[in-house]
């Protein structure tokens, strides 16, 4: 093999490694930008007792599809959009019950 084309090859596996760590990093940085959009909500009474239990409990259950996404080690293009759509439908949940007019 010619050391133009290993150079290729390892110039591939790098970005690969790199894109894949940046969309974990991005998925990480989302969910703690959630979390603080569910503490904003209850610092200042947007949210309830009850609203929070559930939206924690959703932010949750993201979590551990995040892990078993990762548990053996490889995100696949379907389990990262997977997640990415549970991380919508959360984001979702919180801005409602954010804003529906109730106080605690």
């Amino acid at each position: 093999m010619s050391i133009a084309l290993q150079s290729v090859l390892f110039l591939t596996l790098i970005s690969a490694s790199f894109s894949a760590q940046s969309s974990a990093h991005a998925s990480e940085q989302r969910e703690h930008r959630q979390q603080s959009r569910v503490a904003q909500g209850v610092a200042n009474g947007e949210l309830t007792r009850r609203e929070t239990v559930r939206l924690w409990h959703g932010q949750r259950l993201v979590d551990a599809k995040q892990r078993r996404a990762r548990a053996d080690g490889v995100v696949t293009a379907r389990e990262r959009i997977w997640i990415h759509q549970e991380q919508n439908q959360q984001s979702r949940r919180i801005a409602r019950q954010k804003h529906d007019d109730q106080r605690r």
